[in-house]
């Protein structure tokens, strides 16, 4: 079975988005650009891992290489729905990130599950930000941006992660509208 590397470097987007209705959301990392669009899912846990270790690769590149740090995204921010069609090329097992040195860019890539991680338990999330190189054999999404666009991408990932059920004051765990049984009052609705 072959591998395949989607590689848009750069892409005229990549955003993290998701699909569904808050409790139900299935998340995404898309990159569009010459003609092409790639969809790959992940679990929320890795897309909040994704902005904080992004954040700082940015903050070391500056202060390693005196890369200059945008503030914010200049103009208004993308806030459009993912491009359709949102179809999953792979599920998301690592994450893999990078400064480029030469070019001045952070390169991402997103690693597919490979066959005995995806034949094991499912259920369980993988929250993993690689530095190192997993096996070639597996299929993946491979995108190069500048501080600047990556700026914007953690801007989005942390509004889309943060667009979610608002989380219990008490024990930090999403709300349920049907009803939540806080650990912190030992199952007993309030």
């Amino acid at each position: 079975m072959t591998h395949q590397v989607y590689a848009f470097e750069p892409p005229e987007r990549f955003v993290a988005g998701t699909v569904g209705p808050p409790g139900e959301r299935t998340f995404f990392l898309q990159a569009r650009g010459g003609g092409r669009l790639v969809s790959v899912t992940l679990e929320k846990v890795q897309m909040t891992l994704l902005a904080e270790k992004l954040e700082e690769l940015l903050s070391e590149a500056h202060r390693r290489f005196g890369i200059e740090l945008p503030d914010a995204a200049p103009g208004p921010s993308d806030n459009e729905p993912l491009d359709n069609p949102v179809d999953e090329e792979f599920r998301v097992g690592t994450l893999g990130l990078a400064f480029d040195v030469d070019s001045a860019t952070v390169v991402i890539e997103a690693i597919a599950v490979g066959e005995e991680a995806a034949a094991a338990d499912d259920a369980q999330e993988s929250d993993e930000v690689e530095e190192a190189e997993p096996d070639d054999d597996l299929d993946r999404l491979r995108v190069r941006l500048t501080p600047q666009a990556t700026r914007a991408f953690i801007d989005r990932a942390r509004r889309v992660i943060n667009a979610g059920r608002p989380p219990c004051p008490l024990c930090g765990q999403p709300l349920d509208p049907k009803g939540h049984l806080c650990p912190r009052h030992n199952g007993y609705h309030r």
